[in-house]
């Protein structure tokens, strides 16, 4: 029968089914419930990030159609013990909802997709179908089936199994230094094509006001400006000269109009702008972390292919991992830089913890101690409350980076001593924010990396994915880097982006946390061999580990392989008798929980 003339023969056979006697709202219910199916896929529902996508599919008998009525299941999800429900829709099977299945005669199929919050409290839960038929004119009857039919359970939650190893943060260093001369370096960064000054968060515009209005002897400012190689920088020659001026312009504004102790005259100012220049690219590509071979490419095509500047931009954009190029080294290429040289008056340290604490109890004014000294003074003490209020009025006194760090890591030390989550993760933002100002007040992949991770650690998953992206633009030693993409790609998984994920794996390196993590990805995906690859990888990077092993099981459960999968969770449990709580609780194993082989793996 031709494609197109089915559809209508089966229109004519629902008519002639509805047009016989006797069909009540009873029957077309038993009709429609005897040989239904409802499966939902992924199964168990699984979290994307904040969210738990599926997708349900209904098949019926086509028998059941009459005229005037239908059928639909009305779809609910179940948790809390029972004693909470979200009503999440229903499948109707209306003219124009529904199908007929190629692959099953007689059946029709509809489908809908649905979403549920990813939160703690409906894990678990039961995603509950429920029959009814109804008539659809107004007013019209309805009958409900006796029973809800479990579609599947939920939530399994892959963010929950993501790994992420932490790295100790540690405080700086201090020291209280008499001598207060030095030179501070100051880098701004600016939009494409563009020259003048960003003025919020990230261009240390601030840092600059507050060095000048500090009213230190200055003795020299020196001022350097250059763009990146895209067409669009590059193409205007003056484009580094017109940064370089509208630094050394706002500098001598804000020194005329806010400074009582230096003059612009009294100033040497030396200017310097970088125009179509290779240095700082292939300094920063050899910062990066792209791999050895790739680095070799990009050295070859500027230093031994022959050509005109835009002749190699271009050629650049042939390689296969341009796109690292442009979104991790062309934005900081567009880069000014304002080092100031100047002295300040030296001071000899006196009873500097005595005095600290009468500044941090108000009693006498902040100046009383140098910043140096003022940092040095937490030194002083075990206590990490006192170390806390000495670094938050160094902080909001002399806006200097290091104390902004050190606050931000005395506030993570008391966040790891609270018993509650909701005060834990208070602390973790408050370090974060602080480690945020200490980066832009000196820029490097470490310091950003201090902040992604604190953000990281409180929940705040976007600021956490745009401080990480800060941390490797900069650029700084591989293992750093390497360090960076792995948290980085651990926390795509949570936020629900596995392609990213898997992109920022390539610059990770291998790792014990990578393999695991990335097996994760494959999981979801269910390419169980791979899947199974990186659990193998993962169990030779650490003989005594679980996880991998447990992960094994889990791919066997997922291919319905008892035997493999009791025999992987017995070595697991073996390793860790933890895993053997958790594999009662967890929904991979729903299919054999009851099995004996299953018991007795736990053991």
């Amino acid at each position: 029968m031709s494609i197109f003339l089915r559809p209508l023969a089966y229109g004519l056979l629902a008519a002639a089914v509805a047009l016989l006697p006797g069909c009540t709202l009873p029957r077309v219910l038993k009709q429609a419930e005897t040989g239904r199916t409802v499966t939902a896929h992924p199964a168990p529902l699984t979290a994307s990030g904040d969210d738990v996508p599926f997708t349900v599919e209904a098949r019926v008998p086509a028998k059941h159609l009459h005229k005037g009525v239908v059928y639909e299941l009305l779809l609910s999800y179940r948790y809390e013990h029972g004693l909470r429900e979200d009503t999440l829709g229903r499948i109707s099977f209306s003219f124009g909802n529904y199908v007929y299945d190629d692959e099953h005669k007689g059946q029709l199929l509809a489908t809908g997709k649905y979403s549920i919050p990813n939160t703690p409290s409906r894990h678990p839960g039961e995603l509950l179908a429920h029959g009814q038929v109804r008539e659809l004119k107004r007013d019209g009857r309805l009958l409900r089936a006796p029973d809800n039919v479990l579609v599947a359970r939920g939530i399994s939650d892959p963010a929950r199994l993501v790994v992420r190893e932490d790295t100790t943060l540690s405080l700086l260093p201090e020291q209280a230094n008499n001598n207060m001369s030095g030179t501070r370096v100051l880098p701004f960064y600016f939009d494409e094509d563009k020259w003048y000054i960003r003025g919020y968060l990230g261009t240390n515009v601030q840092a600059l006001e507050d060095l000048i209005d500090a009213n230190q002897q200055t003795k020299q400012v020196l001022i350097i400006a250059g763009h990146s190689p895209d067409s669009t920088d590059a193409h205007n020659r003056l484009l580094a000269s017109k940064r370089v001026r509208m630094l050394l312009y706002y500098y001598q504004q804000r020194v005329k109009n806010f400074s009582y102790l230096n003059k612009v005259e009294a100033i040497r100012f030396d200017t310097l702008a970088y125009v179509r220049k290779w240095d700082t690219f292939l300094q920063k590509v050899t910062t990066s972390a792209l791999k050895p071979e790739q680095m070799d490419s990009v050295v070859t095509i500027i230093n031994d292919t022959k050509g005109t500047f835009e002749e190699k931009e271009k050629a650049l954009h042939r390689l296969t991992f341009f796109d690292y190029i442009e979104q991790y080294i062309y934005p900081v290429l567009r880069f000014g830089t304002v080092a100031v040289t100047y002295t300040a008056p030296k001071r000899y340290d006196s009873e500097v913890y005595l005095l600290s604490k009468k500044i941090v109890e108000k009693q006498i004014e902040a100046d009383a101690l140098t910043p140096e000294e003022l940092r040095y003074s937490a030194t002083l003490t075990p206590l990490l409350a006192e170390k806390q209020r000495i670094y938050e009025v160094a902080a909001a006194n002399t806006n200097s980076w290091e104390a902004f760090h050190n606050l931000g890591v005395v506030l993570l030390q008391r966040a790891e001593k609270e018993p509650t989550d909701k005060i834990q993760k208070a602390y973790y933002h408050r370090a974060a924010v602080n480690f945020t100002l200490a980066a832009h007040r000196n820029p490097t992949a470490e310091f950003f990396y201090h902040a992604a991770t604190a953000y990281h650690r409180a929940g705040d998953r976007l600021e956490a994915l745009q401080n990480y992206d800060y941390a490797i633009k900069l650029g700084g030693p591989r293992p750093l880097l390497r360090k960076i993409f792995s948290d980085r790609a651990a926390l795509e998984i949570q936020v629900g982006q596995p392609d990213e994920a898997l992109r920022s794996l390539q610059y990770a390196g291998p790792s014990y946390q990578n393999a695991l993590n990335h097996a994760l990805i494959e999981l979801g995906r269910e390419h169980y061999e791979l899947a199974l690859e990186q659990y193998k990888i993962a169990a030779a990077l650490r003989p005594a580990a679980a996880a991998p092993i447990y992960g094994m099981a889990v791919v066997a459960a997922r291919q319905h392989d008892e035997t493999t999968a009791t025999s992987f969770l017995k070595q697991a449990v073996a390793l860790d008798r933890s895993y053997a709580q958790r594999a009662v609780e967890d929904l991979e194993f729903q299919e054999f929980v009851q099995s004996k082989s299953f018991r007795e793996a736990l053991k």
